[in-house]
């Protein structure tokens, strides 16, 4: 009998095993995948995340192996339109870029660190029964079948959760109009750890500097991908900014379309849904991750004063509310990035940019677009 069974071994489920372990508990991490993906993902972790990973102890080597971004800067036909510092947070007076691989790693040798068998790889989770004193967990693995039981489960096991899709079968989704490809290239624009936008007449492109000289570019389309090449990738960032990314140096190429769907609760009896399971935002934003470890360092404390014989029900029930509440506000942030995005004429483009570079002249203005694009 463990404490908790978490279902996937992502930044998620990984956070909320380190915090889980940190406080006593006995854990084990389910992960389909039996070796840990070396792709880039996930990249961006904001300040109120940091804050979270650094009172679990793991803030800084991610810190030191990241870039540090300072600013975004807009530009739009060559031409700047508008900054925006990154600098409310006194304490994380920066986004931080860093491959979801790096901080995999991380937050894995944390784990194993506090326990070695916490992480269970190549289980394929399949049935999970709550009988309202246990849960039991079973799996398929190369092994043979695998079954677990614990006091509470938690599916950490993203957008496709398996576990939600059982609770949840008719969870209805939103679509969005917006299709995007992104690809790492080595980084030659000269814009240093700066994040940029380039507002153009054809869709927006963004760049984002990563560790080791490369750069992320995330291009919107304007229907899904029907097969881009790195090369085909690289001409249209050129097309549209006038930077051509050497095809060459491209390390990732990823193509995706957007849906949102926000499940009306996250907790089920003796089984809880965390981060994408829970809440699938648009990844345009940065803000999906995030949002999955600032829900784990709030359910970690009452996990552990319910373990301890306290009544939780009223902390559940704010958990609930205050979770929602920030995965609507991450759902609208991230359909206003998409709507900045979109295709507009030469000149409406240009007026439009003309009215967002005035407003954010004003410091209240800076101000609260800072708190929303930082998380804060």
């Amino acid at each position: 009998m463990f404490d908790v069974v978490i279902v996937g071994a992502g930044p998620v489920g990984l956070f909320m095993g380190a915090l889980l372990l940190q406080r006593g508990h006995q854990v084990r991490i389910l992960e389909r995948r039996s070796s840990r993906s070396d792709s880039s993902r996930a990249i961006g972790i904001h300040p109120p995340a940091l804050a979270e990973l650094a009172r679990a102890g793991v803030a800084g080597q991610l810190i030191a192996a990241g870039v540090h971004i300072h600013q975004g800067v807009a530009y739009s036909q060559r031409r700047m339109v508008a900054r925006l510092a990154f600098d409310g947070d006194p304490a994380f007076p920066i986004i931080l870029a860093v491959p979801q691989t790096v901080t995999e790693t991380v937050l894995e040798k944390t784990v194993m660190d506090l326990d070695p068998a916490a992480i269970v790889r190549g289980a394929d989770v399949h049935h999970v029964v709550d009988d309202f004193r246990s849960v039991r967990v079973a799996a398929d693995s190369a092994r043979g079948a695998l079954e677990f039981r614990a006091r509470l489960v938690v599916a950490a096991d993203g957008a496709h959760s398996s576990i939600r899709q059982r609770i949840l079968p008719h969870l209805p989704s939103r679509s969005y109009p917006d299709c995007y490809i992104m690809g790492d290239f080595a980084d030659a624009t000269g814009h240093g750890t700066d994040a940029v936008l380039y507002l153009e007449p054809d869709g927006i492109v963004e760049s984002f500097p990563l560790p080791g000289g490369v750069r992320r570019w995330v291009v919107r389309l304007g229907s899904p991908d029907q097969g881009t090449t790195a090369a085909g990738l690289a001409k249209l960032i050129g097309d549209r900014t006038g930077e051509v990314p050497d095809a060459g140096s491209n390390t990732m190429l990823s193509a995706f379309e957007v849906r949102s769907r926000l499940a009306a609760r996250m907790v089920h009896g003796r089984v809880v849904l965390l981060g994408d399971a829970a809440h699938e935002i648009s990844p345009i934003g940065g803000q999906g991750m995030n949002l999955g470890w600032l829900d784990a360092a709030q359910l970690a404390p009452i996990m552990d004063a319910s373990f301890g014989g306290s009544d939780v029900g009223r902390l559940l029930d704010r958990f609930e509310k205050s979770r929602r509440k920030a995965a609507r506000r991450a759902s609208r942030q991230a359909g206003l990035n998409m709507a900045l995005g979109r295709p507009l004429p030469p000149a409406a483009m240009e007026a439009r940019n003309k009215l967002f570079a005035g407003v954010l002249e004003l410091p209240s203005v800076a101000g609260l677009v800072e708190r929303r694009f930082t998380m804060r």
